[in-house]
């Protein structure tokens, strides 16, 4: 009984599934297939970017050209678990079926927004709400900030409708591209590789570095890369370059190995832990409209020492600082944070590396693509369990016993 039980069950929610892929394969199609454009383009016409309707009239014309048709297509794949359901086992055919009337839902909200129904849009079309924001773009469910981006940051991202699956599985999940991105620690290894991957991507990109000397990245020839000096203990000086980025990438870090004295103490904490805060900090203050908190960004490397040994003890308690600071602040963030936790790559840090800094560029781009909010890049199996285990009992025990601002 429990087995039929449960086989009904994943038949009913895998055949929801297949019509949100159909539908979500349909508008990615329509936006790469002209015949489809010029109907699904009716609704790209309709919202201001305050998400406020431009005109009545297109935005009934829009469900007629985009929703309506979108539907029949979802239903017509509909019937396919239903059917092969009822051709191995009758039992089942009524689960398998359960997609065909979750989208005869979506068919009758499409008709009737369309004739103009008073009150339909507001009760059922959630991720068009116009208003200020108040929740970040979300991992797993479509809503009012994820959809946004589709409309004003990207057209030929963010495609899913309501389960963001789809776009985690494509690698739209986070377009880069137009994005002005700022990357500290820019002249190391990991910075150079990362400005050059987020180049690729079609990003702007800016290198933050101690170093006077200006970067440049070898692709296809030399190109040159603006180049902003800062310092330590000074972040409060970029508070004006911080308004034009979109995603900040906090890569700086100092490693003093074996030392352990008073200098040495106060440099890892200084560099590693308080100026990352300090960065973090300032760029929230820059999030201020629909607009930031929709597309900003800050991306935080704070290493797999987090959860592991790096035979470096200051680097470690250090680094385990920030990265608990991070679980702690992004409770209340006022836009999306992502943690890179990296394994040893080999560089000026860590010249006994066994990843190269290319290749660990590569996966951060194309782990944050699919919305990976902590970025997970090692060789060590064991990362990959501890890190989630700590980062929840870390995340569950701050919640209990802390209050946000």
């Amino acid at each position: 009984m429990i087995t039929a039980v449960m086989t009904a069950t994943a038949l009913a929610f895998g055949s929801v599934l297949w019509v949100e892929i159909v539908r979500d394969c349909y508008h990615a199609l329509a936006h790469h297939w002209q015949p489809l454009y010029r109907l699904h383009v009716w609704h790209h016409r309709v919202f201001r970017p305050d998400l406020s309707v431009a005109s009545e009239q297109i935005y009934r014309q829009a469900h007629w050209y985009n929703d309506v048709p979108e539907s029949l297509v979802m239903l017509l794949f509909s019937f396919l678990p239903g059917t092969i359901a009822l051709t191995n086992n009758t039992n089942y055919a009524l689960a398998g079926w359960l997609g065909s009337l979750y989208t005869l839902g979506f068919l009758v909200v499409g008709i009737a927004r369309g004739m103009g129904i008073p009150h339909v849009d507001e009760l059922t079309d959630f991720s068009h709400r116009p208003g200020n924001f108040t929740s970040l773009p979300a991992r797993w469910m479509v809503n009012r900030p994820y959809h946004w981006r589709h409309h004003f940051d990207n057209q030929k991202a963010y495609y899913s409708g309501t389960l963001t699956l789809f776009d985690k599985l494509m690698g739209t999940a986070l377009s880069l591209k137009g994005k002005t991105i700022a990357v500290t620690g820019a002249s190391g290894t990991l910075g150079r590789s990362l400005l050059k991957q987020l180049y690729l991507q079609g990003a702007k990109v800016i290198a933050l570095t101690s170093s006077a000397q200006a970067l440049t990245l070898d692709i296809d020839g030399e190109i040159s890369v603006k180049t902003i000096t800062w310092q330590i203990g000074k972040e409060s000086e970029l508070e004006g370059l911080f308004n034009e980025i979109d995603i900040l990438i906090i890569n700086h870090g100092i490693n003093v190995h074996g030392d352990r004295d008073k200098d040495a103490i106060a440099l890892s904490y200084e560099v590693n832990t308080f100026s990352a805060w300090r960065l973090m900090e300032l760029f929230f203050t820059t999030i201020r409209t629909n607009e930031d908190i929709a597309r900003k960004e800050v991306w935080i490397n704070t290493s797999e020492a987090e959860v592991n040994p790096a035979f470096s003890p200051l680097y470690e308690l250090s680094k385990r600082a920030i990265g608990e600071l991070i679980t702690l602040r992004r409770l209340d963030a006022p836009c999306v944070v992502r943690k890179l936790i990296l394994g040893p790559f080999k560089s000026n840090l860590n010249p006994i590396g066994v990843m190269s800094g290319d290749w660990v560029a590569k996966q951060i781009v194309n782990l944050a693509r699919r919305d990976f909010r902590d970025i997970i890049v090692t060789i060590n199996p064991v990362t990959f369990v501890a890190f989630p285990i700590k980062e929840l009992c870390s995340s569950t025990y701050f919640k209990l016993f802390s209050r946000g601002s």
